[in-house]
């Protein structure tokens, strides 16, 4: 398996991961921007599609979301399979570059790898036999503790001009409520950067997702030291909490109704096996593919 990746970040290295536990043989060319980047041991690095020997068998972008669309249009002539790093663009917009896409019937997954995690698949699986009055969706965590040893300020995550902000950077929580709840009739929303980070993207996000017959909660912020990601469902039959960092479910008396001792590596291990069953047509269609991402995109920023 012969495989490119665009960018070279700490996610593009868990990709890289769980490719070589699933095929340790894999061959993996990274074409990069920078001649001064700290190579990665068994990857090639390149500075120009031209300088590719072969055709990939697919390809992976993972550099900052700012350039994802300008990325994908310089390889859509490959006509290979495209395994795309949430989210899927900067913003809204890029609608021809999406026909494209569908014109020349490219395989897409945008990754989200918490689709992945034992404790929302075992949710997901359940709240179809609830009457729910109401979801509260939390996610707080400390950006300056994202990336040990870097300049936090200057990753993309900091900076809107590169993609950044804490609703488009935790767009998992929009994805994971579109792929269980699906499509909500409105949307209200308030967006902040007024706190103790002094950054200029935004880190704190207060959604309200209105459906039929209940909301649906949203509270994102990156400023949080104690990390806290949760999904309350309040429903006629009781309140369930699921705790996504510990991996348990919970009723309100505390009781365990699920647990999982998953750990990350097996999520992305888990995502890579997805999308390669994919590539080898085992799955009937992307669970998650660029059409999909764009109307969590709208979601998120509509």
């Amino acid at each position: 398996m012969n495989v490119l990746i665009v960018g070279l970040g700490s996610i593009a290295r868990r990709h890289i991961a769980a490719l070589r536990h699933i095929d340790p043989e894999a061959g993996i060319v990274a074409l990069r921007h920078d001649t001064a980047g700290i190579p990665l041991p068994g990857v090639r690095d390149i500075y120009s599609l031209d300088e590719m020997e072969s055709r990939p068998d697919f390809a992976i972008i993972s550099n900052p979301t700012a350039l994802h669309a300008e990325t994908i249009r310089a390889l859509l002539p490959l006509r290979v399979p495209l395994f795309i790093e949430k989210p899927l663009f900067a913003g809204l917009g890029h609608e021809d570059l999406l026909e494209e896409i569908r014109r020349l019937g490219i395989l897409t997954y945008v990754a989200c790898n918490m689709r992945f995690l034992d404790t929302l698949r075992w949710l997901r699986g359940q709240v179809e036999a609830l009457r729910i009055n109401e979801v509260n969706v939390y996610c707080g965590s400390y950006l300056p503790d994202w990336r040990p040893g870097t300049d936090w300020r200057r990753c993309y995550s900091a900076r809107t001009e590169l993609g950044g902000g804490v609703h488009i950077d935790l767009i998992h929580e929009f994805d994971y409520i579109h792929w269980i709840f699906g499509d909500p009739q409105q949307v209200r929303k308030t967006l902040r950067h007024r706190s103790s980070l002094g950054i200029g993207a935004v880190d704190y996000a207060n959604y309200c997702l209105e459906y039929e017959d209940f909301c649906i909660s949203v509270v994102l912020n990156y400023y949080r030291r104690d990390y806290k990601r949760t999904v309350e469902v309040v429903a006629e039959e009781g309140t369930w909490t699921a705790d996504l960092a510990s991996g348990r479910v919970t009723d309100a008396d505390g009781r365990t109704l699920f647990e999982s001792s998953q750990d990350d590596d097996e999520v992305y291990w888990a995502q890579m096996n997805y999308f390669l069953s994919l590539l080898r047509k085992e799955a009937p269609a992307s669970s998650n593919d660029v059409f999909e991402a764009y109307e969590v995109l709208k979601l998120c920023l509509g």
